[in-house]
Order: C-alpha cells, then structure tokens, then sequence
C-alpha cells in the first residue's frame, strides 16, 4: 500500500516541481526584462535610438530559450536557463550600453569565454536530440558528440568574428576591439634579409602631429588582437563544455553538474499515441481487405 501512495503523489510531486522551476525562470528573466525596459523608456527620453534598439533585441533574445524548449521539444535546465539570460544581460545592456566593454578589463573575454560554452551546449543538445530520435538507424558515440559540439561552437565563433570584421569594416563601428602594440617582433626588420625575428620596442611615435606614446601609449592593433583572444577563449569555453557533454554521456546523465547545464530531450508521448492509432488502423484496414 505504501509504495501505490508514492506512486499515486510522484505525478503531484512533479507538477510541485514543475511549478518551482517556472517560478525561478520567471523571476529570473522578468526581474532582467524590468531592467531592459527602464533602460529602453531612458534611452528614449535621450533620444538614444541605437540602445533602444539594443533594448528591443534584448527582449528578443529572452524569448529564444522558449522558442527553442517547444520547436526542439527540449527542457532547458533552470540554471542553464538562467546563465542565458544574464550573458544576454551583461552583453547587450552592461557591455554596449553602460560600456562595460571598455570600463571594465575583461569583460569582453569573459563574456566570449560564456559564449563558446553556451554555444557548444546548443550544439550537443541538438546533435544529441538526433541521437537519440527513432527516425535515424545510426548512434554517435559521447567522444563524436563531444567532437561535434566543440566544432559548432567554434564554428560559430569564427562566424561571428566575421560580422564583427564586416561591421568595422563597412559601417565604421569597433566591434572589434583595439590594443596597444609596444614592441614588434618582425623578421622585416632584420637588415641582413634573413628569417630571423628582429624584437623592436617602440619608444616614439607620431600620427598625425600628435605623440602617440603619451596618449594613448602606443601603436594601436586594429582587431587582429582581440579577435585571436576571442577565439582563443571561445575554444576554451567549448572545450569545457565538450568535456562536460563526454562524461555526461558515458554516464548518461548521473552528474548533477552536467545535468543542470545540458538541456533534455523530452518524450512525445502524444506523438507516439498518434502512430500506435495508425498502426492500429492500418492493421484493421488490412484484415478487413483480406476477409
């Protein structure tokens, strides 16, 4: 009797479950939102359009985790979830609008550190939805999958690199962004002509009539710099996860760590109840063409 009344409070235990775990994502992103939108009516009153509509995108992007969780017929774990948001958050409003980007060292790397890893957990939940669909004979092994997700994460990490290279280079904005160069390490300034790296610190420096080295200290590197760091940190990021995803795998989902960031494929109990009545019609279709 004991064990039918656990049975018979699992399905309400769940639905408390359920509830709870709608409750922090809604707190988490409505509490964000409310922020977001503070931001856009300031931004307005400013006459800034160009945060207006970073504010309007922000919001956009809120509603990704959900279009994703009902076209993929995915849950995405709260805490998952919840580190979306805030990179969605500490990107566009910290990072473009309250210039983060430039206040504060490192912003830009930690965030694109945040973003191979994000990345690379979109990768294997929609490679491991594949996996495990009936409508595909073939199996990926853990160390593929973990192989997969690192390669679409940095694939998408050099993507964006390009729009960041085009939109400097065709809009005149800085997406990416310069670093002072105090020494060039060139093999063309070896006089003699030979393949040897020649270290040449820069002591003076003048552009345009004005000395460089007191202001702003240097030679400026135009993007080269920050897109190799981005990149750099886009693979470890990718790498963390694609370890992670490996382990969660081979175990197949007994690490709570793992659990609480890789997104879960849900079973479509309708959808099979649907082919069970197909089945079953085209069996009594083809009795009764034999009787």
């Amino acid at each position: 009797m004991a064990k039918k009344q656990k049975n018979q409070h699992s399905p309400v235990e769940k639905a408390v479950e359920a509830r709870k775990r709608v409750r922090r994502r809604l707190t988490i992103r409505g509490t964000l939102s409310f922020f977001i939108v503070l931001t856009l009516i300031r931004s307005a009153f400013m006459h800034r359009y160009e945060n207006v509509f970073v504010c309007v995108l922000s919001l956009i992007l809120f509603c990704v985790p959900m279009l994703l969780e009902k076209t993929l017929s995915i849950d995405i774990p709260p805490l998952m979830e919840g580190i979306i948001y805030c990179f969605i958050f500490a990107a566009e409003i910290l990072g473009e609008i309250n210039s983060f980007y430039t206040l504060i060292p490192g912003w830009d790397t930690m965030l694109h550190t945040i973003n191979g890893f994000l990345v690379a957990a979109v990768g294997f939940a929609l490679v491991d939805l594949f996996n495990r669909s009936e409508r595909f004979s073939f199996k990926l092994s853990p160390a593929f999958l973990a192989i997969v997700a690192f390669c679409f994460s940095m694939t998408v990490g050099v993507l964006w690199e390009f729009y960041e290279f085009g939109m400097d280079q065709f809009f005149g904005t800085d997406m990416q962004k310069d670093f002072l160069v105090t020494q060039i390490n060139s093999v063309l300034l070896n006089p003699s002509g030979l393949n040897t790296v020649v270290h040449e610190p820069i002591t003076s420096l003048v552009v345009n009539g004005k000395d460089w080295m007191q202001f702003p200290g240097g030679y400026i590197d135009i993007g080269l710099i920050d897109t190799m760091k981005d990149l750099m940190v886009n693979f470890i990021g990718a790498t963390v996860f694609s370890v992670i995803g490996f382990f969660y795998v081979k175990t197949r989902g007994k690490g709570k760590l793992a659990a609480s960031l890789i997104p879960v494929v849900l079973e479509q109990p309708e959808k099979n109840e649907e082919k069970t009545d197909e089945n079953t019609e085209q069996t009594s279709q083809e009795l009764r063409q034999k009787e």
